[in-house]
């Protein structure tokens, strides 16, 4: 199988190494294009030797002559979330099937052109969604599939991002929400998606609200920082900012970006309180789904630590998972969680509590990306998911409507129906 590859940041580098190592046999890594020629030779210098001349690069303005010449199979789309549409509707067009990073993409019309190329072609889209891989979220489902707490009535789910995780996005790309959908698309879609799959139904109705009370220029001046520059990189009080990013002490990161800006002029480290940011880091969402489940789902971006609380309510009784990614951040160091850093409880009406044996595994993501990645890269070696984890365009589609829905919500200050708001959007998409 034949690849290639739109997109040279962070994380395309998963996918590289799955392609040109781990899954190296039947597969090939034909082309690398992006619009940054200093990550796009990063990138190519690191992919292992290949026959020939070695791996082929392209810049984004000649995306479609890779697809011309190099004739891959599949593009694989990891470019900044705006953009993902652009690619994978052309690859479509052009005959390729299509393996994206999440979110599919950020609003309406550009997912309204995703649906539209991938019925006029047939060709599939991929979405590629790890957290339905971690052995700890497949028990969940596992459990919920057997019928454990009964019929599912509600959900309470709440994800917590720590002060260097949850900062990170108020830095980069991500902070402008037509970039990025805001955290409700581009972080919440994985949770969303997670929900889709848990209580096998789709988004009927969204409520929410959400605001900007942390990452603001009020509590840079509250925490003394009135005087900070645009950038970390630059800015008078970086030796006494928590907040500070260091790309030039980070290999990865400067070689990527602070020695790559003099070709695109994109900043890698701007100031997390800066005036012109349009996502909220404060939000809640409400959603009653087709099947009549209902769920309260919180997301706060500024948290003391990391991780996840998520309870199921059922018929039977409850069903809580809960996962300590990073106990705290101290001195700027975060600690992360080892052992007994996931717990998984099942409470049925009439019996104590039950601590339950959690599902492990190894590698990245909580032993997530290996699985994913097998199933992706070398579907023989694996065996039959009996619990259903590859994603669409279709699964695609519905992690994202949650946030985009819960964005209109916020904006107009009420309930959303998923029905309608697709009808005016003109899109068709099957329950």
């Amino acid at each position: 199988m034949k690849y290639a590859i739109v997109g040279t940041g962070s994380r395309h580098a998963m996918f590289r190494r799955a392609i040109t190592e781990t899954h190296a046999h039947d597969n090939e890594l034909v082309a690398l294009c992006d619009s940054n020629p200093v990550r796009l030779g990063v990138s190519a210098a690191l992919v292992p030797e290949q026959p020939g001349n070695g791996i082929a690069t392209y810049a984004a303005a000649e995306f479609d002559r890779m697809l011309l010449e190099q004739q891959p199979d599949t593009v694989i789309v990891t470019t900044p979330d705006y953009l993902h549409h652009d690619y994978i509707v052309r690859a479509l067009r052009a005959g390729r099937n299509v393996m994206t990073e999440k979110p599919m993409t950020v609003d309406l019309a550009k997912l309204k052109a995703i649906l539209d190329a991938q019925a006029e072609t047939g060709k599939s889209v991929t979405v590629t969604f790890n957290y339905r891989y971690t052995p700890a979220r497949t028990q969940i489902k596992d459990l919920l599939m057997s019928g454990a707490i009964g019929d599912i009535t509600q959900v309470d789910f709440r994800w917590y991002l720590d002060r260097v995780h949850g900062a990170d996005y108020f830095r980069r790309w991500h902070r402008y929400k037509d970039k990025s959908g805001g955290l409700l698309v581009h972080k919440s879609t994985h949770h969303f998606d997670l929900l889709n799959w848990w209580v096998a139904s789709t988004p009927k109705a969204v409520s929410a609200n959400g605001k900007r009370v942390f990452y603001t220029p009020e509590m840079a001046a509250k925490l003394g920082l009135s005087d900070h520059s645009d950038r970390c990189h630059t800015c008078p009080v970086f030796d006494r900012c928590d907040y500070r990013l260091d790309l030039a002490a980070d290999p990865a990161l400067n070689a990527l970006y602070l020695e790559a800006e003099d070709e695109d002029g994109y900043f890698r480290d701007r100031c997390v309180f800066a005036d012109d940011i349009t996502i909220e880091d404060t939000m809640q969402v409400q959603v009653r789904y087709e099947n009549d489940v209902f769920l309260n789902y919180t997301l706060c971006a500024y948290s003391p630590w990391e991780g996840l609380e998520v309870k199921f309510h059922g018929t039977k009784g409850e069903l809580t998972h809960r996962h300590v990614e990073v106990h705290g951040v101290f001195g700027g160091v975060r600690d992360h969680a080892h052992d007994e850093s996931m717990t998984t409880t099942l409470h049925l009406h009439g019996s104590h509590p039950e601590q339950l044996q959690v599902w492990e595994g190894s590698g990245d993501h909580g032993g997530a990306d290996p699985v994913m990645l097998g199933y992706l890269f070398e579907p023989s070696s694996m065996e039959p998911d009996r619990y259903a984890r590859a994603s669409s365009h279709r699964e695609g589609a519905w992690s994202i409507l949650t946030g985009i829905a819960a964005n209109e919500a916020i904006a107009t200050g009420t309930a959303i129906d998923i029905d309608a708001l697709l009808a005016r959007a003109g899109i068709k998409l099957g329950r």
